[in-house]
């Protein structure tokens, strides 16, 4: 069950949905001491993944360094249509199937019937180019035309990569974060969190179970209960604190089959029947991190504050 702040609020998944309030004006805080006994199991990182280009394939890792926006080489590259504007798999899902490795100096890019495609990282001196992703302006450098000429083929639709340079300050929302909160081509935020048994949840109401691949999280947790982290306020994972500003409104992409490209109706459908809040359907959590360092799988959670019950 949801806490007090969804029942009042909704909103939606990227900058252009509905505004939420900052989680910290509802309901009463609880430090952990206050709700938690000695017997309680150890909350754990299972899962860390990038995804160097917007909407392509993630990758895990055993260890993710966090930069300022968010993990490093974790959505830092985009595909835009001719006019600027990015394109995801909400409507180009065969760009599920392009996965990405990070290579010194750039990008090896791949995916079925094509050849592959290597990408070197834009130097500072790159001239850059208006792009546009929800309603963010930012300045990109182009990754030249043999880009452009792959990605156009694949999709059959004019298009180029693009990489934000460390130049370009694309601001957190300041209904959620602070100034100089900064964040890549994510949606809206640096980093997204679902625990393990969230996914188990909804799975047990589904006929076929869905892989976490479908919600494209960075961070998936293990020991707490199912939308736990609906609750959580702050947490420390590693080195690094981290604000819990905002749940995260689900849309198409997960029904899109991350190894196929195939789309469906699950679990969207289900998940509406039990997640949905207004207009929203809400699975998993959106972060924003205090600081730099290195988080790793097997770190401890230690959840440093949540919502109360409002009473």
């Amino acid at each position: 069950m949801l806490n007090a702040f969804h029942t009042l609020h909704t909103g939606g998944g990227g900058r252009s949905g509905p505004h939420f309030p900052h989680r910290g004006v509802v309901g009463r805080v609880h430090t952990l001491h206050t709700l938690l006994c000695d017997d309680v199991p150890m909350i754990r990182i299972n899962g860390l993944f990038i995804y160097p280009i917007k909407s392509c394939r993630g990758i895990s890792l055993g260890d993710a360094e966090i930069a300022t926006t968010g993990f490093a080489n974790d959505r830092q590259w985009l595909v835009v249509d001719r006019h600027g504007v990015f394109m995801t798999q909400r409507d180009w899902p065969a760009l599920a199937g392009v996965s990405v490795a990070v290579e010194d100096g750039g990008l090896r890019i791949q995916v079925d019937g094509m050849a592959p495609l290597d990408v070197e990282t834009p130097g500072p001196t790159a001239s850059l180019r208006p792009a546009t992703i929800w309603k963010d302006d930012c300045q990109v450098a182009a990754a030249g035309s043999g880009a452009a000429e792959w990605f156009t083929d694949y999709l059959g639709t004019p298009c180029r990569l693009v990489r934000m340079p460390d130049s370009t300050v694309r601001q957190v929302d300041l209904g959620y974060a602070e100034e100089g909160d900064r964040v890549g081509f994510a949606d809206g935020f640096p980093f997204l969190l679902i625990s393990q048994a969230s996914l188990e949840e909804l799975n047990g109401r589904l006929d076929e179970p869905v892989p976490m691949d479908r919600f494209r999280p960075n961070i998936v947790v293990e020991g707490c209960a199912a939308h736990a982290e609906d609750d959580w306020l702050h947490v420390t994972m590693g080195e690094v604190g981290f604000r819990v500003v905002k749940p995260c409104a689900r849309c198409v992409i997960t029904t899109t089959d991350q190894a196929t490209g195939a789309r469906g109706r699950e679990p969207l459908r289900t998940l509406a029947t039990y997640r949905r809040f207004g207009r929203e359907v809400l699975f998993g959590q959106n972060l924003i991190h205090d600081g730099t360092g290195t988080v790793r799988v097997g770190d401890p959670v230690e959840v440093n504050q949540v919502m109360g019950d409002g009473e």
